[in-house]
């Protein structure tokens, strides 16, 4: 298995986790690094996708959307795609995920309020090709969606380990 990261990327996005607006020459003094080498690591990180963005990161419950749900929707596949955008267009579904198991697709949506939810669950299901719906508030999340431990970990395996 190769990570695709090393340790110089480990420490790059590390650094970058707790202090994105970073310059390209602080993180690399920081890194330990020519300010090339930093640039060239972060500039190949972006090329494949490892880096995707180097915008906020938003709370959606400090814009005013403390509710938090997910839906599993059971579909028709012939209209997939066209679902798909339906999804898309409604701008409390964060994410969409195709999955297995009792479902195909697995939203992750935010509300004002929980009749707000009930609201965007309509818009949801006003899509074309749903058979069925399960809904899910979150209550709290202990642990929220988080990445650099991952970043550390792959950085330290070897390759082909």
């Amino acid at each position: 298995m190769t990570t695709g990261i090393d340790a110089v990327d480990g420490r790059l996005l590390a650094l970058l986790h707790d202090e994105p607006r970073l310059s390209v020459l602080e993180l690399a003094r920081r890194a330990g690094v020519a300010r090339g080498t930093a640039q060239a690591r972060l500039d190949r990180l972006l090329s494949r996708g490892v880096v995707r963005s180097f915008g906020p990161e938003v709370d959606p419950a400090e814009l005013g959307y403390p509710v938090l749900a997910f839906t599993t929707l059971e579909i028709n596949q012939s209209a997939v795609g066209e679902l798909v955008a339906h999804l898309g267009a409604i701008p409390e579904v964060l994410e969409v995920h195709t999955i297995t198991g009792p479902g195909d697709l697995l939203c992750r949506i935010v509300a004002h309020s929980n009749d707000h939810l009930q609201d965007v669950i309509a818009t949801v299901l006003a899509g074309p090709s749903i058979n069925r719906a399960s809904t899910h508030i979150a209550l709290s999340t202990p642990v929220a969606l988080r990445t650099a431990p991952l970043v550390a970990a792959a950085a330290t395996v070897p390759d082909g380990a």
